[in-house]
């Protein structure tokens, strides 16, 4: 027999026993076993949080990344009693808890599982660090596939990873590397066409594997903390996406300059420089909305201070770039150079706004302007005093800022020594649990200060690191990547994930950030990032001397680079409704195949393609010198962009790849809203929109959301919703509009071009009145026509 010493009973696992005792108040429902508590709390018919306190006692409940307006709604619920379980019902799930050891099963009300536990909850006591590590192991079903977990860099099917959340500044990361700079601990699983999500909501280092370590088992712990985790229910995986982001939060609608194209290196100095690249785009007519100043602008690197050298009149330099069309976007660092005669540096000290080390003293470390303290942000004070220290900035013009290094990042060091000690809005804990919501919370306290002061207009924020629930405040990019075709991949596959992990506002750095990519790489990348919300070209060329601005590599690949971004420019009315769909119901911007066809196999894997909002298909050319491109489309009708050429969805089709193309497919059916090319947002007064319009022999829906695009209006209801019905036949195109109009836009009429009529017109009717000019474009066979903007059905015969 034997003997249990005391080490080997504090490094065992512990499992619950049998429940003892239960009890329901509202929608809580707490299960009780010798030791351990097990609440389930129903927040909607398909949203369940489970939450275990192994010694019978809960920690608070807090969260960062939880958002206030996250409404309690189940519609019918319940308990029954069983033998061997207990079953919660709502109206489309069941969940059943064991008696004997609290192990969850979830089904859909015909008793099929959905979710199972495998060993279920279980902890170890964390001898070296305190506190306990807390497990969750369920079953992996036959043919089950893993999306999500944000930025990390490998294929989109997670199945057969193990992956870890602990922000980390990455420098060239490749495929593979983990963990990066974010820390999104969400997944989700699909099998049998069942989608549904799991959102560990713990701040400690955490861990998830999806079938490594055992092929039939998908586990997740964390280091500290408690298992604390929200289970959603599709079961389609949109849902799940929407539903997710109805938990951790919906993003304002950002000013829609953002969605324009921005240009930045590092660095961008002096001023002379700087107005130099700006004259340079409106020379070459190529479109920008966005230049950044890297942290050459500051004074040693001191931030929130501009280097009188290269940047002597920094209100007049902005006010001219404002005149022709350009933002200035500028870096904000977490490290505040020790530096007895800065008055930031200053106040931190005088008001012990700093982090310290478990025995008091400051947590200092060298980062760019050399030996540096870090504020804490998880203390909701120095949040606020962070936030007032961009009223300089905002006075000066800035219009957003770009939170980097807060992971955080310390040079030699990596990151913080665990000993550091944290306010956690009055928790007071040790770096453990704060180093995932560090730079989360240093970007909260930045878009508050640019909020403050940037009223009426809306704030811009991007940051490298962040937690789940960033969303509500800012936009992030992919990070320090290396200018090749790996990475050119990586930045499809990464900015899908961050897409359905809740960050849609996200892009990489279009070439790559470290090393010269050659012409080629460059316009594929450009092509690519054309279809991701934040579209920055940024590279790290102070170090090469290497320009990498749009006309950098030749005529030849200007001439496509210009194409595109005057596409994107086109668009925007697109993008910015796509936005709105975000922001309105936390539906992904960037949409993976398995996202819109998970019942489509050849879906199910696919990381090369995806979906931007409801109707465009894009398949980025990722290999150098590829002619032709083999595409999925999924089930439906597709119209190549470039050739109107229909093709019939749930097959691979070859698609030629010529250097001005890239494979891009419009949904049959669809209603895409464009503006004419401009240099800028907001360059010209809108006279008309144009939608181009799709023919489909089914009933199709599309949408178009207007404001003013930037300044607070939206919310009082000054905005548009224009949506589109086409129900057309063999004989004849029908299309009808609804209304809901409380904004005064510029132009007054539709200019409408229709595709692939299978019919020749003779006649088109607006509300019933005949519109007596159209023209049939000869080689297109494409449609062309303008309406009153008011005119709510139009049929042509």
């Amino acid at each position: 027999m034997q003997v249990e010493t005391s080490s080997s009973k504090y490094s065992a696992k512990h499992y619950p026993d049998t429940i003892r005792s239960w009890k329901k108040e509202g929608n809580y429902f707490s299960f009780y076993t010798s030791e351990t508590i097990l609440e389930v709390r129903v927040i909607s018919d398909k949203i369940i949080r489970f939450r275990y306190a192994s010694d019978g006692t809960f920690q608070r409940d807090f969260s960062y990344a939880t958002s206030d307006t996250l409404e309690e709604s189940p519609i019918d619920f319940g308990i029954k009693e069983w033998e061997e379980n207990f079953e919660i019902y709502t109206n489309c799930i069941k969940v059943l808890i064991a008696r004997d050891n609290l192990r969850v099963t979830i089904t859909d009300l015909t008793g099929k599982v959905i979710n199972e536990d495998e060993m279920g909850f279980h902890w170890q006591h964390y001898l070296q660090k305190g506190g306990k590590i807390v497990y969750c192991s369920k079953l992996i079903h036959e043919g089950e596939v893993f999306y999500g977990l944000g930025d990390k860099p490998t294929e989109l099917n997670l199945r057969g990873k193990r992956l870890e959340n602990y922000g980390t500044d990455a420098y060239g990361f490749q495929k593979d590397t983990d963990p990066l700079y974010r820390n999104i601990p969400f997944y989700y699983g699909l099998h049998a066409g069942i989608g549904y999500g799991i959102f560990f909501d713990n701040t400690f280092r955490t861990i998830f594997d999806f079938g490594k370590e055992r092929e039939d088992v998908c586990s997740f712990w964390a280091r500290g903390g408690e298992m604390n985790y929200y289970f959603i229910y599709g079961p389609d995986l949109m849902e799940v996406a929407e539903q997710y982001t109805r938990i951790t939060g919906t993003p304002e609608l950002p000013p829609i300059w953002t969605l324009g194209y921005h240009q930045c290196r590092w660095s961008y100095y002096p001023e002379k420089k700087v107005r130099d690249i700006a004259a340079e785009f409106r020379k070459r007519q190529i479109p920008c909305d966005v230049i950044y100043l890297d942290i050459d602008y500051m004074d040693g690197f001191r931030c929130f201070t501009w280097n009188k050298e290269y940047f002597p009149d920094p209100v007049g330099m902005i006010r001219d770039l404002a005149a022709e069309g350009f933002k200035v976007v500028v870096i904000i660092d977490p490290g505040i150079k020790v530096d007895q005669d800065y008055s930031i540096y200053q106040e931190g000290i005088k008001n012990n706004y700093f982090c310290k080390r478990a025995d008091g003293a400051l947590m200092e470390g060298d980062v760019w302007p050399g030996k540096c303290v870090f504020p804490d942000f998880t203390n909701p004070e120095v949040r606020d005093w962070w936030a007032g220290l961009f009223k300089g900035l905002a006075e000066v013009g800035v219009r957003g800022v770009w939170n980097d290094m807060n992971e955080p990042a310390v040079f030699e060091m990596g990151t913080f020594p665990e000993d550091v000690r944290h306010d956690y809005d009055g928790e007071e804990v040790s770096h453990r649990k704060a180093h995932n919501i560090y730079g989360h919370l240093m970007s909260k306290a930045t878009s508050a200060g640019l909020k403050r002061y940037l009223m009426p207009n809306r704030p811009f924020v991007i940051t490298r690191s962040c937690y789940a629930g960033a969303q509500r405040w800012s936009s992030v990019w992919t990070g320090d990547n290396v200018s090749s075709w790996e990475h050119l991949w990586l930045a499809a596959v990464q900015c899908q994930r961050l897409s359905v992990s809740g960050i849609s506002f996200t892009g990489s750095d279009i070439g790559g950030f470290i090393g010269e990519p050659d012409g080629e790489l460059y316009t594929r990348w450009i092509q690519l990032a054309s279809f991701h919300p934040l579209m920055r070209t940024h590279s790290a060329s102070n170090e090469t001397g290497f320009n990498q601005e749009p006309w950098s590599f030749g005529e030849e690949y200007e001439a496509v680079v210009k194409k595109f971004i005057s596409l994107r420019y086109q668009l925007l009315p697109y993008f910015y409704t796509t936005f709105w769909q975000y922001a309105q119901h936390g539906t992904p911007m960037i949409r993976p195949l398995a996202f819109v066809a998970q019942h489509e196999e050849e879906t199910l894997d696919c990381s090369h393609e995806f979906m931007f909002g409801d109707s465009l298909l894009i398949s980025h050319v990722n290999e150098a010198g590829m002619k032709e491109k083999d595409v999925y489309l999924p089930k439906g009708k597709w119209y190549n962009y470039w050739t109107d050429q229909v093709s019939t969805g749930g097959q691979h089709v070859t698609v030629p790849t010529p250097l001005e193309e890239m494979p891009l497919f419009v949904k049959a059916g669809a209603i895409i809203p464009f503006y004419p090319v401009m240099q800028y947002t907001g360059e010209q007064k809108l006279e008309e929109m144009i939608l181009e319009a799709y023919y489909a022999d089914t009933i199709t829906k599309s949408t178009l959301y207007e404001d003013a695009g930037d300044h607070y209006g939206y919310k009082n209801g000054q905005y548009n919703v224009i949506r589109f019905k086409q129900q057309s036949s063999a004989n004849q195109f029908w299309l009808k509009k609804q209304y809901y109009v409380n904004y005064e836009t510029s132009y007054t009429r539709f200019r409408i071009k229709v595709h692939g009529l299978p019919f020749t017109p003779v006649q088109i009717l607006g509300d019933g009145q005949a519109i007596g000019s159209f023209t049939v474009h000869p080689e297109t066979k494409v449609l062309e026509f303008v309406a009153d903007k008011g005119i709510e059905e139009i049929i042509i015969k």
